[in-house]
């Protein structure tokens, strides 16, 4: 992903509201399932980390991206931003 492509894609999330919340549960393999579940309705996801949470959004960020095969757009405090690119439904166009 570029920085142009990066850039265009946190434009877009900063209207969006989280899809999804992480508490002190943090990551369980039932959330990552939703979330790959989510990635079929929408590209990009934004997330909210909870105070409870006492892990690293950043490190977390990354393990879900790992496992949900997605990008990471941004990681802003407690705000994780996810892309993936849907073949089927193709809702944003990147620019080159």
């Amino acid at each position: 992903m570029t920085s142009k492509q990066r850039a265009y894609l946190k434009g877009l999330a900063m209207t969006l509201e989280p899809s999804f919340q992480i508490g002190k549960g943090s990551l369980t393999p039932e959330y990552t399932e939703s979330i790959l579940e989510g990635f079929n309705k929408k590209e990009l996801i934004k997330i909210s980390v909870l105070k409870n949470c006492m892990d690293d959004p950043k490190e977390m960020a990354e393990m879900l991206a790992e496992r949900t095969h997605s990008q990471v757009v941004q990681v802003i405090g407690k705000k994780i931003v996810l892309y993936k690119e849907n073949k089927d439904h193709k809702k944003i166009e990147l620019p080159k």
